[in-house]
């Protein structure tokens, strides 16, 4: 047998081995939960990336609604202005059509007034004969 003083170990099967029995299963159980810790790490990994491409697309919609929500609102301002500047016309264009009635009036009276004046002249003119 080998002496224990250089590190060698013989196992089961008569096989010379650096490292003693135990270190030996230790290590290659250290290897496979490793090997499983990188496999889980992979796996997390995927459901990261999945997770990023989610939030990507949502984040993406995000963007389209608020630009859509955007240009409705500044439709319903301009709408709105546009309303406003229609509804200003209207009153000027009331505005001036009482002025153009109020102006028909006097000269309204002012005819019929003439008319009587006429009428009367008429009237004196025609007893005169």
């Amino acid at each position: 047998a080998l002496d224990d003083n250089y590190g060698f170990d013989i196992d089961d099967i008569n096989k010379i081995r650096v490292l003693d029995n135990e270190t030996g299963t230790k290590t290659l159980q250290l290897r496979e939960e490793c090997k499983e810790f990188v496999d889980k790490i992979d796996d997390f990994q995927k459901i990261v990336n999945g997770f990023i491409e989610l939030m990507d697309g949502l984040s993406s919609e995000v963007e389209r609604e608020k630009l859509k929500a955007i240009g409705a609102r500044n439709l319903l301002k301009s709408m709105a202005k546009q309303r406003e500047s229609q509804q200003q016309q209207l009153i000027g264009l009331i505005h001036e059509k009482r002025t153009q009635l109020e102006r028909y009036r006097i000269q309204l009276q002012s005819l019929e007034k003439a008319e009587a004046e006429q009428q009367e002249f008429i009237d004196q003119f025609v007893l005169q004969k």
